[in-house]
């Protein structure tokens, strides 16, 4: 029998404004190869809001628009932390290239509130230590209850000894205080999953007690579900039973329904249960379930109606389309659009250029770790065997137009097609009308003779689905490619997986 599970991640969190904050700092022993990226931690649908690079003295500068004050993961060198930040706020961070950004310092109005929170973690991880989950398990309901309790008033005791120490505002201690809850109230899920598997009866029923204390950690829940994924998790594990029983009566006879239409349509049917939950965790569950690269254009289809149809956030509703487009492309059949691109010699370059002819456009990037002996090799195999029927367009997003020089120099040298670049690298033209970001690299689209798009976002050239592409629009027949070539591990895809968004970091 096919099992529609939630998928329970525990997240990161968020809070409220758009306005840009200004990051600028210095990574000793930083490598100019790694990028700096900074991610709204809502948990929904977030994507990089920014990907900077070191100069070679481990320095770096940039900026981004901030949607909203509050937690945001920062990510270098494949490590993740969180980090509180404020809008139009200035950002002063530094660290060690080895711990970074485990382990960083901030200077500068950003200090107070994350000095704050890393207090207030650091005392979460030693107490920890002295809290023995799997022995308070094991203990009858009202022992089990006073043990939480007095974690919940442990933990609190020292947020307000932190408040009085560091002076933060009042949205990141609100933030820290609803993450405890949130842990609480999953400590509480899991328990009752426990005792019922213990007595051996499904119908096991904690006591009112324990569901009015429940209530009591959840008292706003709509703030809650806004800001915290762990809450939204929880919420997940308490409807999964009822949803299960949903999905496998309304799943008979339906080969290719999807869990965001299963899941869809038992909300609709929960009254109790507010709009802004609803489309929290129905965003939470499409992005974790249904959006990814390999997602089928019917499929694809079906998601966009339910974001179009029934989410009713303005806000989730973008993010959802946002990160739909940045992981399955455009619509087959769509024109292609124009961006500002230019050549070695600074002279403009159209993509109508190759009109009458198809062609491939590949974006790439010289810190990319994908894009040398991984992928070369193999573009240079499909370029001399295509060639002849269509043209090849490499599309560089370094962060300058000298790096770009050197990279196409370097790395495309005996490769027949034009390569152009994206001024601006990432924040440009291109990059954001084609929907181009730091985990996509290297990607390939494909680009019919009347300018149409024909393919979606292709990360490995030994996909068997773009080798059938290319035959199709040269007329060619390739012979078979190894199809494990050139993945790209953050690209590779488990079932009912989405992927950009970072995985949260330990707690």
């Amino acid at each position: 029998m096919k099992k529609y599970l939630l998928l329970f991640i525990i997240a990161v969190f968020v809070m409220s404004c758009s306005k840009k904050v200004e990051v600028k700092g210095k990574i000793t022993g930083g490598s100019p190869l790694e990028r700096i990226e900074f991610i709204e931690a809502s948990g929904v649908a977030t994507l990089p809001l920014t990907n900077i690079g070191l100069k070679n003295d481990g320095s770096f500068a940039g900026s981004f628009d901030a949607p909203k004050s509050g937690m945001y993961v920062i990510s270098y060198g494949g490590k993740q932390s969180l980090i509180y930040l404020k809008t139009g706020q200035k950002l002063e961070i530094s660290g060690n290239g080895a711990t970074f950004p485990t382990e960083y310092v901030i200077t500068g109005d950003a200090k107070k509130n994350n000095d704050f929170f890393t207090a207030a973690q650091k005392y979460l991880g030693n107490y920890a230590q002295t809290v023995n989950i799997n022995e308070l398990m094991m203990k009858d309901e009202k022992t089990f209850l006073s043990g939480v309790q007095k974690v919940e008033t442990d933990i609190n005791k020292n947020i307000e000894e932190n408040v009085k120490k560091f002076n933060p505002d009042n949205e990141v201690v609100k933030w820290k205080k609803n993450d405890i809850a949130s842990t609480l109230l999953t400590l509480m899920s899991q328990y009752e999953l426990t005792q019922k598997q213990i007595s051996g009866n499904p119908s096991f029923k904690v006591t009112k007690a324990f569901t009015d204390y429940e209530n009591k950690l959840q008292a706003n829940k709509d703030e809650m579900v806004k800001e915290n994924p762990a809450y939204r998790s929880y919420l997940l594990s308490k409807m999964s039973p009822d949803f299960q029983k949903y999905a496998e009566a309304n799943s008979k006879g339906k080969t290719d329904i999807t869990t965001s239409e299963l899941f869809n349509g038992y909300l609709k049917g929960k009254k109790d249960i507010s709009q802004t939950t609803k489309d929290y965790l129905l965003a939470f569950v499409m992005a974790q379930s249904d959006i990814h690269p390999t997602t089928p254009e019917k499929t694809a289809e079906k998601i966009k109606k339910i974001i179009d149809e029934d989410i009713k956030d303005a806000t989730i509703k973008a993010d959802l389309k946002k990160i739909q487009f940045a992981i399955n492309g455009f619509k087959i059949g769509e024109q292609a659009p124009e961006a500002s691109l230019i050549k070695q010699d600074g002279k403009s370059y159209k993509l109508s250029e190759n009109k009458g002819k198809p062609y491939m456009l590949a974006f790439y990037a010289s810190w990319n770790p994908y894009i040398g002996e991984a992928t070369i090799p193999v573009l240079k195999e499909v370029v001399n065997f295509y060639g002849s029927k269509m043209n090849f367009v490499f599309v560089n997003v370094d962060d300058t137009k000298d790096q770009f020089i050197k990279t196409s120099n370097s790395l495309l040298k005996g490769i027949k097609g034009t390569s152009v670049y994206g001024e601006g690298g990432l924040n440009s033209d291109i990059a954001k009308k084609y929907g181009v970001y730091g985990f996509k690299l290297p990607c390939f689209i494909v680009v019919d003779k009347d300018g149409k798009i024909a393919s979606r976002p292709f990360f490995n050239l030994g996909d068997q689905e773009l080798v059938t592409i290319l035959d199709k629009q040269t007329g060619l027949s390739a012979p078979k490619v190894d199809p494990r070539v050139q993945l790209q591990p953050g690209l590779q895809q488990p079932a009912e997986q989405t992927p950009p968004p970072p995985a949260a970091p330990a707690k």
